[in-house]
């Protein structure tokens, strides 16, 4: 009698789907990146303050303008250089930054192997870095890439361009 009723909740099965079972959680995605910039901010701050750049973007924002892009592009070539020094032993030896190693959860090629370093840095963060950097737009392109780990691979646009993934740590 009950598969006659009309006003029965409708019923689904969910069904994972193939290879998704090791990826790791955007939860701990979140919270590695936010373990890792939190790492840079406490590295970048006091030596952006050091170094001027506060000074500059004040003093270019008292006139109404932007600060110089080579500016810019200068700090960014600095916190690249910083990230490198931070994170560059864990990515070279595990495939993790510091906050996906204490997540345990790792960069993996799409076979479950461990990228090369140096796909890691010209495929993986070295464009998006690069993106960051373009007035307006870049702003734009980096929430792209951040909100495009909700596809059903969870693969943000810069594991697309390194043909790489996140998964749990073994």
């Amino acid at each position: 009698m009950d598969e006659q009723n009309p006003y029965r909740s409708p019923e689904a099965r969910i069904v994972e789907q193939p290879g998704t079972s090791d990826l790791a959680g955007l939860g701990g995605r979140l919270a590695a990146a936010l373990l890792d910039g939190l790492m840079m901010l406490v590295i970048n701050l006091p030596l952006m303050y050091v170094g001027g750049y506060f000074r500059a973007v004040f003093d270019a924002a008292a006139v109404g303008g932007r600060p110089p892009f080579t500016l810019m592009l200068t700090w960014g070539g600095i916190g690249l250089v910083i990230f490198l020094l931070v994170q560059g032993y864990p990515l070279a030896t595990w495939g993790q930054t510091w906050g996906k190693r204490i997540l345990r959860i790792r960069i993996a090629d799409l076979q479950g192997g461990r990228p090369s370093f140096a796909t890691l840095l010209l495929r993986r963060y070295l464009p998006m870095q690069a993106v960051s950097l373009i007035p307006f737009i870049g702003v734009l392109l980096v929430w792209v890439d951040i909100l495009m780990i909700f596809r059903a691979d969870r693969r943000c646009a810069h594991d697309l361009i390194a043909g790489t993934r996140v998964v749990k740590a073994a």
